[in-house]
This record gives structure tokens, C-alpha cells and sequence, in this order.
């Protein structure tokens, strides 16, 4: 990576946001290649999305007013691991996987104690469906609920919640409207209830 950034004229010109895109085209590639890939293309996809950490941290580490490079973002990963793994690294105790959520949520809320909402940290450039299950999970736990429509037919799995799904996605193409504009207009709402709840509580 040092190589192509010091000698390669395209990427001495790069620059984080340029990056944006090709990290979201590698995630959804690793994606691809979780969901109906061969072993060969996980491998290939992998490499190409540390590819797209180690070039930002060559960028990074070019910063005048404050560098860092692979090895302080390894660092700093491989402590924030160690302190939302206690029952790994500090003798607690976890034997159930609702157990160890109950370290790492522990954790985190330590490490986010600045943070004032519990939308803070969501990222708005998700997918609006991701984005929608993360905004409906946090909505929840500070008692805002979005109440499940009971549909004639409702799927009963997630393979028919699939279809029903696309059945919507159908039905917005027919009349002309913008379902992933749809649901992030939905989630706005959603976002001020939620913002409303925890101001008043």
C-alpha cells in the first residue's frame, strides 16, 4: 500500500471521501459473496475490502495535522475489543450469548457517554430497510414502538416476508412513487418521536 500510494499518480491524488464509493461497492461485494459466493470469491472480496481500510490508513497517515497509520487503527480496534470482551480478557463471566450482549452493550454505553441520543451513531447512509430495523431496534428501547400492521396473508417466514417485501417495492413502482424515499421520509418521523420520548423523559 506504502508502494502504490508513494508511486501510483491515481492514488496519490485519492482522498477518504473519494474512497466512499469503492468501500461501499467492496462491502456489498463481501456481501455477495457471504449470501451466494464460492469460498474463492469470500477470500477475493475479503482482500479487497482490507484493501480499502489499508488505503484509507495510508491516507490517514499523511495527515499534517493528525496522522495515524495501520498499526494505531489495529491498536485501537484491538482495545475496544478487550474492553467489550471482560468475560475474555477480565474474568467476568458470560455463559450465554444474552449474557456476553450484556458486556458489550456495558462497554459500549461507557465508551458513547457523550452521545445524547440513542440514535446517535446510527448511520444515515444505511440502506433505508437496514436502516429502518437499526432505528426500530433503538426506538424501542427507549419505549417507542412502531406497532406490526396485521396484513391478510401476513408472512409467516422470512423467505415470505421476502415476498412481501418486493410486493411493496412492486406496488410503489406501479404508482410512481419512491419506496427507498418512502421509508426514509417514515423513518424521519420516526427519528423526532423518538428524539420527542427522550426529552421528555
Amino acid at each position: 500500500m506504502h508502494a502504490v500510494r508513494e508511486r501510483c499518480v491515481w492514488s496519490q491524488q485519492i482522498t477518504h471521501r473519494d474512497l466512499v464509493p469503492y468501500l461501499i461497492e467492496e462491502s456489498h461485494e463481501v456481501i455477495d459473496a457471504v449470501e451466494a459466493g464460492t469460498r474463492d470469491d469470500l477470500r477475493e472480496e475479503l482482500g479487497d475490502l482490507l484493501w480499502q481500510v489499508l488505503f484509507h490508513a495510508a491516507i490517514a497517515a499523511q495527515d499534517p495535522d493528525d496522522p495515524f497509520d495501520i498499526d494505531d487503527v489495529a491498536r485501537t480496534l484491538t482495545e475496544k475489543m478487550v474492553r467489550r470482551h471482560p468475560h475474555v480478557f477480565a474474568g467476568e463471566v458470560a455463559e450465554t450469548p444474552e449474557q456476553v450482549l450484556v458486556h458489550w452493550n456495558a462497554a459500549k454505553a461507557a465508551e458513547k457517554r457523550t452521545r445524547r441520543s440513542v440514535l446517535d451513531g446510527v448511520p444515515r447512509g444505511m440502506p433505508a430497510l437496514a436502516l429502518a430495523q437499526k432505528i426500530t431496534g433503538r426506538a424501542a428501547g427507549v419505549g417507542v414502538t412502531v406497532a406490526a400492521t396485521a396484513l391478510p396473508g401476513a408472512p409467516a417466514s422470512e423467505a415470505e416476508l421476502g415476498d412481501a417485501l418486493l410486493a411493496l417495492v412492486a406496488t410503489a413502482r406501479a404508482e410512481g412513487w419512491d419506496a427507498e424515499r418512502a421509508l426514509r421520509e417514515r423513518l424521519r418521523v420516526l427519528e423526532e418521536d423518538v428524539r420527542t420520548a427522550e426529552a421528555d423523559s
